[in-house]
C-alpha cells in the first residue's frame, strides 16, 4: 500500500515493549511510528486491528507448506507458494529450505532463489541449505547417500550465490567442513550454522571462532550435553556468540529441556523460533515425500516408516503460544523469539523483527487468545 495509515490496537509491541491503546502508523510499506492512538491527525486513514500488533514473524528453517516441498519443485512458483501458505501463521519473513539433495537441485533451488530475490516475492528473505555437507552420524531424515564433504566448487558455489541473495544460512558438520571453509563462508556474508553433527563441544568451539553463529534446530541432530563432554548442544548454550533455532512443538524438544536451555543461554546470541515445517502446512495432507521416501502426518508430528522424525508439523504461532502458555515465558519475550531474535541471527534487524522507523511494515495482528487476525508484508495486507 501507498502513502499512509494506521493500524490501531489496545496494545502494540515494537519489539522492545508494549504500547497501549497505540497506533501504528505506516507510510509507503515502512514503519514511520508508534504513537498513541489519541494523537493520530484526523484525516488519517486508520484501520482498527483489535487486541494487540506485533512485528512479523521470521522463520529461518521452512522445507515447504501450500501442499510444496521446495526440494521437489525448485522454482520461484513453489517459493511463492510456500511464502504465501505461512503467511495466514503470522510469518511474513522466512528462509525457503533445501534439505540435503544432489548437486542439480542445488544449483535449481539458489537459481530460485536469486529469481524470488530479483521479484521481490512477498515474504522471502532469502535461503537456507540445511546440507549436503553434514554428518551421517547424525544424518536424521537426511539422505546419507547424498551426505558428503564440502568441495572448493561448493564453496565458490555458495560465495557466488551469496552475491544475488539478501540472506544466504547454510548448516553443515564439522564432519564435512573444515575451519577455513567457514571462514571464508562467513567473510563472504553467509550465515554458517552447525548442526547435524556428533562432533565434540572444542570442536563446536573453534568452529564458532571460525565464523560459525547459529546452531540449527538445537537439541535434536546433534552431540548432546554429558557429564563430560558438552558436545554442540552444551556448545550453543556455553557460547555467548552462538545462536540457536528451537522446534517449539513439544515433541522434538521436551518442555524441561526448553526451560532449562531459555534459562541458561546468554547473549548476544539468542534462542529463536523456527518451525522446520514441510509441505503439509496449511493442508491436510496426510503424507508426501522426500528423496522417494514416504513421510507421515500423525499425531502433530512428521516422520518416516521407521518413525524418525522428518521436519514439523508446526507454525509460528502454535510455536509462540507454546512457548507462553506450555513453557511459561512472557508473551514479549516469546514473540522476540519468533522475530527479533531471528532477524538478529541473519543481521537483518535493521528491518526485521521491530517496529523502528524506516523498518519495514511486517505487522501480525493478533487476538487476546493469540490468534491471528490479520497479516501485512510491507504494508500490503495478506491474511486473512
Amino acid at each position: 500500500m501507498t502513502g499512509a495509515f494506521a493500524l490501531t490496537a489496545r496494545r502494540v509491541f515494537d519489539g522492545d515493549g508494549w504500547h497501549d491503546d497505540a497506533a501504528l502508523v505506516v507510510r509507503d510499506g515502512l514503519v514511520e511510528a508508534v504513537m498513541p492512538a489519541g494523537s493520530l491527525p484526523a484525516d488519517m486513514p486508520r484501520i482498527d486491528a483489535g487486541a494487540m500488533l506485533a512485528p512479523g514473524f521470521v522463520d529461518l528453517q521452512v522445507n515447504g507448506g501450500g501442499g510444496v516441498m521446495l526440494n521437489d519443485h525448485p522454482d520461484v512458483a513453489s517459493i511463492r507458494t510456500i511464502c504465501a501458505a505461512h503467511a495466514p501463521f503470522g510469518t511474513t519473513a522466512l528462509l525457503p529450505t533445501l534439505i540435503t539433495d544432489t548437486p542439480e537441485i542445488t544449483a535449481a533451488a539458489i537459481a530460485a532463489g536469486e529469481l524470488a530475490a530479483k521479484e521481490a516475492v512477498p515474504g522471502f528473505l532469502g535461503l537456507h541449505l540445511e546440507g549436503p555437507h553434514l554428518s551421517l552420524a547424525r544424518k536424521g531424515a537426511h539422505d546419507p547417500k547424498l551426505i558428503r564433504p564440502m568441495t572448493e566448487a561448493d564453496e565458490a558455489a555458495l560465495i557466488a550465490a551469496r552475491k544475488h541473495l539478501p540472506v544466504l544460512l547454510t548448516t553443515v558438520a564439522p564432519e564435512s567442513v573444515d575451519p577455513q571453509q567457514v571462514a571464508a563462508l562467513a567473510q563472504a556474508g553467509i550465515v554458517v550454522s552447525l548442526g547435524h553433527t556428533d562432533t565434540t563441544y572444542a570442536t563446536a568451539r573453534a568452529f564458532a571462532e571460525a565464523g560459525a553463529s547459529v546452531a540449527t534446530h538445537l537439541f535434536n541432530a546433534m552431540s548432546q550435553i554429558g557429564n563430560r563432554e558438552p558436545g554442540l548442544a552444551g556448545a550453543t548454550l556455553d557460547t555467548q556468540a552462538l545462536s540457536a533455532g528451537l522446534i517449539a512443538d513439544g515433541i522434538h524438544v521436551d518442555p524441561a529441556t526448553i526451560r532449562i536451555a531459555v534459562r541458561a543461554k546468554r547473549g548476544p546470541g539468542k534462542i529463536f523460533l523456527v518451525t522446520d515445517a514441510m509441505a503439509t502446512i496449511g493442508t491436510d495432507m496426510t503424507s508426501f515425500t522426500l528423496n522417494g521416501r514416504t513421510i507421515y502426518r500423525k499425531d502433530g508430528s512428521l516422520r518416516l516408516s521407521d518413525g524418525t522424525l522428518a521436519g514439523a508439523d508446526l507454525d509460528m504461532i502454535s510455536a509462540v503460544r507454546f512457548m507462553h502458555r506450555t513453557i511459561g515465558l512472557d508473551l514479549a519475550e516469546a514473540l522476540r523469539m519468533a522475530s527479533l531474535y531471528p532477524a538478529e541471527a541473519v543481521g537483518q534487524a535493521h528491518r526485521l523483527g521491530r517496529f523502528a522507523t524506516g523498518a519495514a511494515a511486517d505487522i501480525v495482528a493478533l487476538s487476546d487468545k493469540l490468534d491471528i487476525k490479520g497479516v501485512w508484508i510491507g504494508g500490503r495486507q495478506v491474511a486473512p
